[in-house]
This record gives C-alpha cells, structure tokens and sequence, in this order.
C-alpha cells in the first residue's frame, strides 16, 4: 500500500498541513523541522504527486514571470535567481516575454489565468497600465520587479536608480570631465527618467551645466541603438568628454560605433554603462559600469511572493512590503580623464 502524507505526519508526530509545509519549504517552519520531516519521508518512501497535490490544496505550484525581453542579458540573470528559490520550493517557471506588444499582453495575462499561476513576478517594465490592472482584478499575487510602476503594487523590490546614477556621474567628474552627456532609452519611461534624475542631480551638485543637446534619448536599449546613436554624439560641435548610456548594451553599441569612426575609448571620450551585463568585462576596452544585483533581485522577489503565498494561506499576508537595494559601480578601462587639452575648459 502507498505511504501517504498522513502515514508521515503520523511518524513525525505533526499534523499533515506541516508535513505540506515542510515538503515545500515553508518559510513558516524552522530549517530543522523542515529537515527533519524530509528525512522521515525519504525513509518511508513518500513521494508526493503534484497532481494529487494540486488538486488537494488547490495551489498548481508554478509562478508566472512576464518579461520585457527573454534575450535580454539582464532578465536571465534574474531569472536565475528566482529559478534558485523557486526550484528550492519544488515549483515550477512558467516565462513569458511582453516584447511591448499589447495583443501579447493581452495572451500573457489569459495563459497565466488559465494556468492557474499561484503567483506572478512581473519583470516588464513597460507593461501597460491596463494589463497591470487587470491581473491585480483576477486576484493573483503579484511581486514587482523594478520601480516603474512602483506605487500600484502592494509588493515590490527594485534598484535605487537615482543612487546608481549618481555614483556614476560622481566617477565621471571626480576623473575630471565637465563636458558629460546622457543618453537614455525612451521605451523604458521612469526608469531612463530615474537614471536622468540622478545625472541630473550630481550635476547640479558639481555646480557643472548641462546643454541641452547632451540629453538624447533612442528608442531602445539595445546595441544596435548605441551604435545609431553614436553618429549623433560624433556630430556635435562641441563633443561630450564622457557618455552615460543607460544600459550596457547601449554602451557596447556605442563603443563600436566609436571604434568604427576610429575614436579611441577611452582616450578621445569615456563610456559608462549600467547594469554589469555578463558581457561587459569582455568588451575592448571592458566597460565602466554600475553593477545591479540582479540574480539576489531575483532570489528576494521569489522569496518575497512565496513568503506571501504562505501567509496568504494562514491569513497573514502584510499590507505592504517594498525594498529598494543599492548598486556600486564598477571601474574598468572604458573611463578615464579627459583630453589633457580639454580639462580646463
């Protein structure tokens, strides 16, 4: 006869809601329990079915996780980290990319109702207002992944925008460049406008003006807008000394379109960019950047919407529950001083 879940609570002398909790890793009980009701139930030979599962605690045991890119460098490293805790809790991924498309939000949010998701990570940050409003309607939790939406969601974790911005333009004029431009990718709505504040913002503190033709905006974050964009840069009458592009991608577009026009990075101007995608150590020159800890901002959001299912269940859910975390730049070759004919000026 099969060994059941009550066969083990039995045998650890719990009750079988506690043997549930510990076979998924609640969060509710110590690493000790948890532990030590696993053993019981591998000596036993129990081996819970994630059907009859589903079935008994109504729960399908997988989240949702909406993307704005799947190819994008910067959502698989969170999604790595989310896929760590997830995994841990025996559940599953279903992922899904937005691409900003308003037909395939529309599918995205049916397929995760239909689906049953027990939960939902949304990671796309041009999600539309209506498809945001729509799954917080269908009642499924959700945990946002950065701020562009911020204030319309109970539970959220994202980057300080603002702060990384500032280390990064701090970097720039303490290397001693007055002449810094901005370029920003104008799909991505507040948080261009968070990392334009923060320029913005120690700049004014260096007492150092800002013209407005060193503000551009490209409408993408991808290399191949860096590289577009860098004609742009090349045209000015009076060139920029340093670029903060507002993504690594846009930085490596940028420094190969720079190369292509045979200017030197960072001799003639130095590039930043933000976000520490793998690939920006392995650019020549390997790039300045602010690193994001986005596979722990992936791990706190799974960790922040499974602690929420659990409290959920036992009517303990907080009202709110929001962090913000810190970056820290990273200095590499692609910053240096400006021109030695260029500092006073």
């Amino acid at each position: 006869m099969a060994i059941t879940i009550k066969d083990v609570a039995k045998q650890a002398g719990v009750s079988h809601s506690t043997v549930s909790r510990a076979l998924h890793g609640s969060s509710l009980l110590s690493e000790e329990t948890v532990e030590r009701i696993r053993q019981i139930a591998v000596e036993m030979g129990y081996f819970p079915s994630a059907a009859a599962r589903s079935l008994k605690t109504n729960r399908s045991h997988a989240l949702g996780v909406i993307v704005s890119a799947i190819d994008d460098p910067f959502f698989s490293e969170i999604l790595q980290g989310i896929e760590e805790i997830a995994q841990g809790r025996g559940y599953s991924m279903l992922i899904a990319a937005s691409q900003r498309d308003p037909e395939r939000e529309r599918a995205i949010v049916q397929d995760m109702r239909e689906r049953h998701v027990d939960g939902l990570i949304l990671c796309s940050a041009s999600f539309s207002v209506e498809q945001r409003r729509n799954l917080l309607q269908y009642g499924i939790p959700i945990v946002m992944v950065n701020n562009q939406a911020a204030e319309e969601y109970r539970y959220s974790i994202y980057h300080d925008d603002v702060d990384g911005s500032r280390q990064v333009t701090r970097h720039l004029i303490e290397l001693g460049h007055k002449r810094i431009a901005y370029l920003g990718n104008s799909l991505s709505g507040r948080t261009t406008m968070d990392r334009l504040t923060g320029f913005r913002q120690e700049m004014e503190a260096a007492g150092l003006d800002i013209p407005d033709e060193y503000i551009l905006e490209v409408p993408g974050g991808g290399p191949e807008d860096g590289f577009n964009a860098s004609n742009q840069i090349l045209d000015m009458p009076e060139r920029p000394t340093a670029l903060f592009c507002f993504n690594d991608l846009l930085a490596i577009g940028v420094l190969k379109g720079l190369h292509s026009a045979g200017f030197s990075v960072p001799g003639d101007i130095s590039v930043v960019g933000f976000d520490n995608i793998v690939f920006s150590a392995y650019t020549n020159p390997t790039l300045t950047t602010l690193e994001q800890p986005k596979r722990y901002i992936g791990a706190e959001a799974a960790r922040l919407i499974l602690g929420l299912l659990d409290r959920i269940e036992d009517k303990e859910a907080p009202d709110q529950e929001i962090q913000k975390l810190k970056g820290r730049l990273l200095v590499r070759q692609s910053t240096a001083p400006p021109p030695i004919d260029l500092r006073q000026l």
